[in-house]
């Protein structure tokens, strides 16, 4: 099979969804109308409709993605342009994050965890308006001065799932992407109430949650649990750390939502964040610091930071 992705690019004033192969992107519905006479219903689709219909449309998906990577070899479909900028591969309807999953990230942070055999995992949740995509500036606000990474393995459901027994967990992920948790950790913690975190304030500010660069389907992904994760700041390594060393694996998070909750098309887990933040060093995000979170057989995503004060904010509407 032939490595692709989709992806969500922006086209004039809205967006549509591309093939990804070879390093360059290719429009969805042209590849369609290159391949097949009569196109398929979706091949207009945002990638997010696409998505919450996953499993009546894979097969064709993957099929036509096939044709249109033989077709581009021989030049017969054309690529789009050179700096075609991408938006988020799609809007979660719901982001559910994993807390303290890998053990040297716990250590840093300096969180004792119970043995796994005592535990279950730990979940907060992001909104979708934290969601930009490659290149997107995140936006630090002028009440943090402690603004972090995290690089994450993030897991797309395909499909509806609700007490999915752990070896069919995977079967209900449509594919892959990257994940940048961005979190004010100066504001995860606040003393005028009795509850010690306070996840909302320091997660979920809008642009906290670089997602992207694209999708690459499940099949694509040998094993989940096999990853190589790196995190770099102005080009200088941060993290680096395999998706081997999670504590509750990408089976195990499945499972144990959908214990809980009906997962949905289209929801997003991220998996949690190796070793390597800024809080564990002392050191922290700045206007024009650029972050490049990559996650291996998926790629890279980039995102410039700027100070989000209130007339920066105004400036943008």
């Amino acid at each position: 099979m032939t490595w692709y992705a989709l992806a969500t690019y922006r086209r004039g004033a809205g967006t549509a969804t591309a093939f990804v192969f070879d390093e360059k992107l290719y429009d969805l519905a042209n590849a369609c109308q290159a391949v097949a006479d009569t196109p398929p219903v979706w091949a207009t689709a945002e990638l997010g409709g696409l998505i919450a219909h996953w499993p009546q449309v894979q097969v064709g998906i993957e099929s036509i993605a096939q044709s249109a990577a033989k077709l581009a070899a021989t030049g017969k479909l054309k690529p789009l342009p050179a700096g075609t900028a991408l938006a988020a591969p799609l809007r979660p309807g719901r982001i559910y994050c994993a807390a303290a999953n890998y053990i040297e990230h716990a250590k840093e942070m300096s969180t004792t965890l119970a043995a796994k055999a005592n535990g279950r995992p730990y979940f907060f949740q992001k909104p979708s308006t934290t969601v930009i995509g490659p290149e997107e500036v995140v936006r630090k606000p002028e009440e943090t001065s402690k603004l972090d990474w995290e690089v994450e393995l993030a897991v797309v459901i395909g499909k509806r799932a609700k007490d999915v027994p752990l070896a069919q967990a995977l079967d209900y992920i449509a594919g892959y992407t990257v994940a940048n948790d961005v979190s004010a950790r100066d504001l995860n913690k606040r003393t005028d109430y009795p509850f010690a975190f306070d996840w909302f304030q320091g997660k979920c500010w809008d642009t906290f949650c670089p997602l992207g660069p694209w999708i690459v389907p499940a099949a694509y992904i040998r094993d989940p649990q096999d990853l190589k994760l790196k995190l770099t700041v102005n080009g200088t390594l941060q993290q680096d750390d395999t998706s081997k060393t999670m504590i509750w694996t990408v089976r195990e998070q499945i499972s144990y939502l959908s214990t809980i909750l009906t997962l949905e098309p289209g929801d997003v887990i991220a998996t949690g964040t190796p070793s390597g933040v800024g809080a564990g060093k002392g050191i922290f995000l700045k206007a024009g610091d650029v972050m490049e979170a990559w996650v291996e057989g998926i790629g890279t995503l980039r995102n410039p930071v700027a100070n989000g004060n209130r007339a920066a904010w105004a400036a943008m509407q």
